[in-house]
């Protein structure tokens, strides 16, 4: 069995993969105050919850973009697990090109993504992340991403709105009843779900223009489902791409 981690800004998500099978999923707080002993306690609860015992994992490999986290996170999986992961990053390889300009500083979650949609969907491919930033990452049919765009996700914005108000209230994101909101938090719901939805699209469809050739446009992160009834422009929703993307990258460094 094989443990895939996705350190992101706002959660870890931890998924156990058997073979192109995911057992399960399970997501934390990121938090760089926390020590080994308590990432290796939860992994050890997560592994337990499945009827798993450390000895069942065969590997884990990480991906991260939060490099506060990653020694203590690392050093969890050595103690643990007696395990020493693999890392998503320079020097390992990926069957993806990075022709951009500092291929250093694309994120190992969008390279994952990038491997895992190019991989199982074909390509030429458009890769939209709704994490905490939203990613949108294109790679072209020879296997090369060669552009990237990066933007404020959403549960970021509806944070900015918040904090930068005296009265506006926090809000839960959702798909609204309707844009004919009549209170303040419905119309947060609404502004942001529309405001970001229109963006959504507006982006594809530069992309569109920009680029000569057909190309699928697929889907992942946390909030990726919540506009897949109201939008034709995307292909593909798959919550789990980075995990699949994650086990293509170890199998090929094996």
């Amino acid at each position: 069995m094989l443990v895939a981690v996705d350190i992101g800004n706002t959660n870890i998500v931890i998924g156990f993969l058997d073979g192109n099978r995911i057992l399960g999923t399970y997501r934390i707080t990121t938090n760089a105050g926390h020590t080994s002993d308590e990432y290796g306690i939860m992994m050890l609860q997560f592994l337990g919850l499945k009827g798993l015992k450390p000895e069942d994992v065969d590997d884990v490999i990480i991906a991260s973009v939060v490099p506060q986290v990653m020694h203590s996170f690392r050093s969890s999986i050595v103690k643990f697990l007696d395990i020493d992961p693999m890392i998503v990053g320079p020097g390992v390889k990926s069957g993806l090109s990075i022709r951009m300009d500092d291929p250093k500083s694309l994120g190992a979650d969008c390279l994952a993504d990038c491997v895992g949609a190019f991989t199982l969907y074909g390509g030429p491919v458009l890769v939209a992340d709704f994490g905490t930033a939203t990613t949108f990452n294109y790679v072209d049919e020879r296997k090369a991403i060669t552009a990237g765009l990066i933007s404020p996700g959403l549960q970021t914005s509806a944070g900015s709105l918040v904090s930068g108000t005296a009265q506006l209230p926090e809000v839960e994101i959702t798909r609204p009843a309707s844009i004919l909101a009549k209170g303040t938090k419905t119309a947060m719901q609404a502004g942001l779900y529309y405001n970001f939805l229109g963006g959504i699209e507006k982006t594809i469809a530069q992309f569109h223009r920009e680029i000569d050739e057909d190309f699928k446009v697929v889907a992942t992160g946390g909030l990726s489902s919540v506009f897949k009834d109201d939008t034709d422009c995307i292909d593909v929703y798959d919550p789990d791409l980075i995990f699949k993307g994650m086990a293509i990258i170890y199998r090929k460094n094996i």
